[in-house]
């Protein structure tokens, strides 16, 4: 694996930092309290066609390999961790599987003006039953005796979902078959029988909407199904795989901005004559933040590498998201302790990152989750 990155994904870097440090974190804060989702700037990330990076051209996206996706995901997400989710989501959960799984028609007209960012995606598999236990489908969908279904039942916690134009979703079409059952379907919205929830009130990426899916009857026909009848946990598992790098991804630009906070803040405070940075329990603090980073990013780098040559990549997808979130976790919880009683103030940074931090450990899987992934890899033999 070469580690050296190409003059165009050295661009990218570097396009998606200058965007990131002129026009996204200077207001960042502000979004967060006031909970704004950041209308212009996601126009933006469509200009700069950072809304389906990995589409190839004919189908409206970039281009572009997954690892310059993890590249600008990270730059995006150290400004605002909100911003990077409602890209991530448009990237992995919707246009990936669209790709992979979608016919000529829904390439053509729906996966072609999200990858634009015309049109904004959600994805729909959590359930108030159904969050780690993602097999657990208990949305209904029942045939109409036409050759479509009724789709009913809820979905939690559903990212992009208020401003969204399409949903990607998943629901249990033959009960006897388990997970083995379950349809995947791509709708616009809004939509008939479709009801989208207020937005819950989060504790972080607080301007990044999200909420509960309702269906209460909803009528699709068979031009609506992704693959083919029973292969949604298959579409569901697979697209996964990859919305984990997008998540390792974000993890680690909120890691490294926590980190840089921490690292500038302790070169400006004094204690004992000198500054904290002299200090070897900070230096320690630091070296160990930057240790965990680095891994963070080899692990997340691994895997994007691994998915662009199309070499199976469950284990080490879960590897990344694993290291990068409880890594992301740990640094902004020391970064806070760095700045001491001034980190828990919302004047400083440090304290959004640790409530950014928070969630990469559950969305998109579970640490746990992802440990019996990688624990199951490492057993099937």
């Amino acid at each position: 694996m070469d580690l050296t990155l190409t003059p165009e994904q050295e661009m990218i870097r570097k396009t998606a930092r200058e965007l990131a440090r002129r026009e996204v974190a200077p207001g960042a804060a502000a979004r967060d309290r006031a909970h704004e989702y950041p209308r212009a700037l996601v126009k933006k990330l469509a200009e700069m066609g950072f809304m389906g990076m990995a589409v190839p051209a004919e189908h409206g996206g970039g281009g572009l390999d997954t690892l310059s996706y993890v590249l600008a995901m990270e730059e995006i997400s150290a400004a605002d961790a909100s911003l990077g989710v409602i890209m991530s989501v448009n990237n992995s959960l919707v246009c990936d599987p669209l790709l992979k799984f979608g016919d000529e028609r829904q390439k053509r007209e729906v996966l072609a003006p999200l990858a634009r960012g015309e049109k904004l995606g959600c994805f729909a598999l959590s359930e108030p039953e159904a969050g780690s236990d993602a097999a657990n489908q208990r949305t209904q969908a029942r045939p109409d005796g036409k050759g479509g279904w009724l789709l009913s039942g809820q979905k939690n916690f559903i990212t992009n979902a208020p401003v969204a134009d399409v949903i990607v979703l998943f629901a249990q079409g033959d009960p006897a078959r388990g997970h083995k059952g379950i349809n995947a379907y791509v709708l616009p919205l809004p939509y008939p029988g479709v009801t989208v929830q207020k937005p819950e009130d989060k504790l972080g990426i607080t301007a990044s909407p999200c909420s509960s899916v309702s269906f209460d009857d909803a009528p699709v026909g068979r031009e609506a199904l992704l693959g083919g009848e029973g292969d949604g946990f298959k579409v569901a598992l697979a697209t996964l795989d990859g919305g984990r790098i997008g998540i390792a991804a974000q993890a680690l630009g909120i890691g490294r901005a926590a980190f840089d906070a921490a690292a500038r803040y302790s070169t400006e405070r004094k204690a004992f004559g000198k500054p904290i940075c002299d200090l070897q329990a900070i230096q320690w603090k630091l070296a160990d933040m930057a240790v965990a980073l680095d891994a963070a990013r080899l692990l997340t780098w691994r895997a994007a590498w691994m998915k662009d040559r199309g070499v199976r990549h469950s284990a080490e997808s879960a590897m990344a998201k694993l290291m990068a979130s409880e890594a992301a976790t740990r640094i902004a919880h020391q970064a806070i302790q760095v700045h001491g009683g001034y980190g828990y103030l919302r004047d400083f940074p440090v304290e959004r990152h640790w409530r950014d931090a928070r969630i990469t450990e559950i969305y998109e899987g579970t640490s746990e989750i992802q440990r019996l992934v990688i624990a199951g890899d490492l057993l099937k033999d």
